[in-house]
């Protein structure tokens, strides 16, 4: 899902609805036609000048070293100030680290994770718990804090085995895509989502990886990055008015499997703060628009393996990207048009696999479910 803002100062006359819309990422109505996002955006799409940062440029920052210096040195600096870590960034090649030789599968006595909501157990380690109570567990042990960092640098197998088919494959969506379990899984009324005629997902039906240990991962992401975020400046709730979804995308260029979430989906309305009538999905919210719009875009890699050994060449990732208004990521990576709701968009990372899900199913007693869209 992602917010549409454009402002042009010799169209002031164009109604509110054409110059903002609220989207899914392959395709939610609109109030006109559901595909005239895409047109719209790529008509107003103006080019970057050659000296601008890229999203390939802020990608080879979070890889290994040889990428990281063929970035511009300026621009590198400028992007790193707006990197906010929710785990600790390790560039470390796998091969300097005790133990993290050729051949990950070999790496002995590996802490993987514990399903949270449902989708199934991994392994023994980490349990994140869905919704709210995972929240009670912050200040856990050191111990704690040191496993959850493993399991972002360095995932379950089924993680792994993903991130090395991503790249393998030259970047293949389809290749992604096939290791789904074909069957769909209805969206059910999510908190009185369907009372207000909303749809929070591309599609009213979803989909599961096949490996149960991938589902569970997903699950883990979400959570941790709500539980984390405050560290970093970053105050999200799992609900459907903030921070529910993600686009799964591999990088190009590399092929890297990746994740762009978004949070604070659906402002409230305010005539003061924010003036804009978002649809359906809107109503009901109580998501402020602030200074914390700064820090929507999350994003998550997958550890990078290299395309002639089994080695690996980079650990996994898990960033906030501040967009705040002085730094380079609102001016260079975020169109004009954008610039209000701060909206990175997941298609000009890499090529679009899915969208990801996390909603709360349950009633009285939070639930929450992954659906792949």
């Amino acid at each position: 899902m992602r917010i549409h803002f454009h402002h042009h100062p010799h169209h002031s006359s164009l109604s509110l609805t054409f110059l903002f819309s609220l989207s899914l990422t392959a395709g939610v109505i609109t109030a006109t036609n559901p595909n005239s996002k895409y047109s719209l955006r790529h008509f107003l799409r103006q080019p970057k000048p050659k000296s601008s940062a890229t999203p390939s440029d802020l990608i080879s920052l979070l890889g290994p070293p040889k990428q990281a210096s063929s970035v511009n040195a300026h621009q590198a600096r400028q992007l790193k100030s707006c990197f906010k870590f929710i785990v600790p960034f390790d560039p470390t090649r796998p091969e300097t680290r005790p133990g993290l030789g050729p051949g990950f599968g070999s790496v002995p006595g590996r802490r993987v994770l514990c399903g949270g909501g449902g989708s199934g157990r991994v392994g023994s380690g980490i349990r994140p718990e869905s919704g709210p109570e995972w929240r009670e567990m912050r200040g856990g042990s050191e111990r704690r804090v040191e496993e959850e960092n493993e399991a972002v640098w360095w995932p379950p197998m089924a993680v792994m085995e993903l991130a090395r088919i991503a790249v393998d494959s030259g970047g293949d969506v389809g290749a992604i895509q096939r290791t789904l379990d074909p069957a769909m899984i209805p969206v059910p009324d999510i908190e009185g989502s369907k009372e207000n005629r909303c749809q929070l997902t591309r599609t009213p039906y979803g989909r599961h990886f096949i490996s149960e240990d991938l589902n569970s991962y997903l699950e883990f992401l979400f959570n941790i990055i709500a539980v984390r975020g405050p560290d970093v400046g970053l105050n999200v709730s799992l609900n459907r008015y903030d921070f529910f979804h993600g686009h799964i995308f591999l990088a190009s260029d590399s092929g890297r499997l990746g994740i762009l979430f978004h949070a604070k989906e659906y402002p409230a309305f305010d005539k003061k703060t924010f003036p804009y009538n978002m649809g359906y999905c809107q109503t009901g919210s109580n998501v402020k628009y602030d200074e914390s719009m700064n820090l929507r875009n999350i994003l998550w890699l997958a550890p990078l393996p290299d395309t002639s050994t089994k080695a690996w060449l980079a650990p996994g990732v898990l960033v906030v990207l501040d967009a705040r208004p002085d730094g380079i990521i609102y001016e260079d990576l975020i169109p004009s048009y954008a610039h209000y709701v701060r909206t990175l968009y997941e298609d000009d990372f890499g090529e679009i696999v899915a969208d990801v899900n996390y909603l709360n199913c349950g009633g009285a007693t939070p639930k929450f479910k992954i659906f792949i869209c």
